[in-house]
């Protein structure tokens, strides 16, 4: 160990523990019986490959299992004594010489940041990465390696199949789903978050453990120092400022998803009872709907309040995110977002599908049909609640339409909904009670959706309405920017 130091390091004692990783148990039931039988029987070659994005506790897992099993676990080293990174070469040669080293002993190596020697390539220029140089060498390593190893890395797409055949088991490890996410963040930062900040961040899909933890060391080192309101707002401001940094929308994107307090699903035109539709799926369990209509008529509002009455979370993607520029790639991305939305037990919102689910005979490319014929596959196999909504239902593929459980309609406001919405608006702006008068402009105009209502509260925040007829008149423009624009006549007609 004294030659090997600053190239192999005891890995620390682990911070979770197998409760941490209930949506990975059933994976773990298995393995843990298995890296048990491999250690006892000094079984060679077991390699087990652990990826998911960063943040999701990768590293903490294999210093569990460690644990569990009760056998040390080395790390290689990614930097040398001066804190200067190795290089992908220097870092494999290490790994053999230790894997030589602790033949004899019961043991668990950990080779994180896989990329340096699996990715380091980077495929410019025909450059090959440092395993696949040396493939021939490399494939006798995983399959002869006396001491398991855990290998970790944020992606598997880049490690060459012939190596990922060799591997004994590949774990993804993704987000944690809401209701962990949730006890995470009561136990590190419920001293300084109010309850609603509190679910606003459970219901972010991207929220890592990791950055959970970083976020709630940082902001709670200041409790001393400031007011525990300020605290909450920091926190969250400091997430949101990380899930940007990764690539993602953030915090604000949740914000959008929210329902108002107002809302009332007797007040969605629609052909079924939507109340009563809410007590048929909650008996039966699962179910596939299409909601379809005008833009702005609750059809993405109703899916939420759906997902509300269950007691889900609710996923929601739009059609443009399933796709690919990479072969195969949009039918991982279905297969995915269908095993996440399982996995959490969530309801599962398509948004704007016909941009995507389009009709096959009309399709000009095979990998449009091929994504059309995953998500069908998809649709059929899935046991959850799956909606689909779209503002145009002849455009969809009629496969896919046949699929649906329940084809259900959103049309624009009845006269009577927008009268009582207009009150109820009125209510939450302070406004007085509308009369007579505003209930006869408003049955006249023609097109009215919650829609144009939710965009008149976003107004209201930054241009207060004072009065109602102030009120209806917004209504009528919105209205008015719908009506086709007439063209003029050219020449001198």
């Amino acid at each position: 160990m004294d030659w090997l130091r600053d190239m192999i390091i005891p890995s620390p004692a682990p911070l979770l523990s197998l409760d941490d990783y209930p949506h990975i148990r059933a994976t773990l039931d298995f393995l843990l019986p298995y890296l048990q039988q491999a250690v006892m029987n000094r079984r060679p070659g077991v390699n087990i490959f652990i990826h998911g994005t960063p943040g999701t506790g990768k590293t903490q897992l294999a210093r569990v299992l460690a644990r569990q099993i009760g056998c040390p676990l080395f790390e290689v080293s990614s930097e040398d004594e001066d804190g200067d990174p190795i290089e992908g070469e220097p870092r494999l040669r290490v790994f053999r010489t230790a894997q030589a080293f602790f033949q004899n002993r019961s043991a668990f190596m950990l080779f994180d940041e896989v990329e340096d020697v699996f990715n380091d390539g980077n495929g410019l220029f025909g450059k090959k990465s440092t395993v696949q140089t040396r493939k021939a060498w490399m494939n006798r390593l995983l399959e002869e390696n006396p001491v398991p190893t855990f290998w970790l890395g944020n992606s598997i797409h880049s490690v060459d199949p012939a190596f990922i055949r060799r591997f004994d088991w590949e774990i993804e490890l993704p987000i944690p789903p809401r209701a962990h996410r949730d006890r995470i963040i009561r136990q590190q930062c419920a001293q300084v978050l109010t309850e609603p900040a509190i679910q606003r961040l459970a219901a972010c899909e991207e929220l890592a453990p990791a950055v959970i933890s970083r976020a709630a060391d940082v902001i709670g080192s200041l409790k001393e120092q400031f007011p525990v309101e300020h605290l909450s707002s920091a926190i969250q401001q400091l997430m949101d400022n990380t899930l940007i940094a990764q690539g993602h929308p953030g915090l604000s994107k949740d914000d959008a998803l929210r329902l108002p307090t107002y809302y009332d699903p007797g007040l969605i035109n629609c052909d079924a009872d939507l109340t009563e539709l809410v007590e048929g799926i909650k008996a039966q369990g699962s179910a596939r709907l299409c909601l379809f209509g005008p833009p702005g008529t609750g059809k993405s509002a109703y899916s939420r309040w759906l997902a509300e009455q269950l007691d889900k979370p609710l996923h929601v993607k739009r059609g443009a995110d399933l796709l690919s520029m990479w072969v195969g790639g949009t039918e991982k991305n279905i297969a995915r977002i269908f095993a996440e939305a399982e996995q959490d037990n969530a309801v599962l919102l398509i948004d704007e599908v016909d941009s995507f689910l389009q009709d096959r005979n009309a399709s000009q490319h095979s990998w449009e049909i091929t994504g059309v014929n995953e998500m069908l596959t998809r649709m059929e196999a899935y046991n959850g609640v799956f909606i689909a909504s779209t503002n145009r239902l002849e455009g969809l593929d009629a496969a896919a339409l046949r699929r649906f459980d329940l084809k259900v309609k959103f049309d624009v406001l009845k006269p009577a909904q927008a009268w009582k919405l207009l009150q109820s608006y009125c209510q939450t702006f302070d406004l007085p009670i509308p009369d007579e008068h505003a209930q006869n402009y408003l049955q006249r105009l023609d097109g009215l959706t919650p829609g144009d209502f939710a965009v008149l509260a976003r107004q209201h925040r930054f241009r207060p309405f004072k009065e109602v007829t102030a009120l209806v008149r917004a209504l009528e423009a919105e209205c008015a920017l719908k009506t086709p624009h007439r063209r003029q006549p050219i020449g001198f007609v």
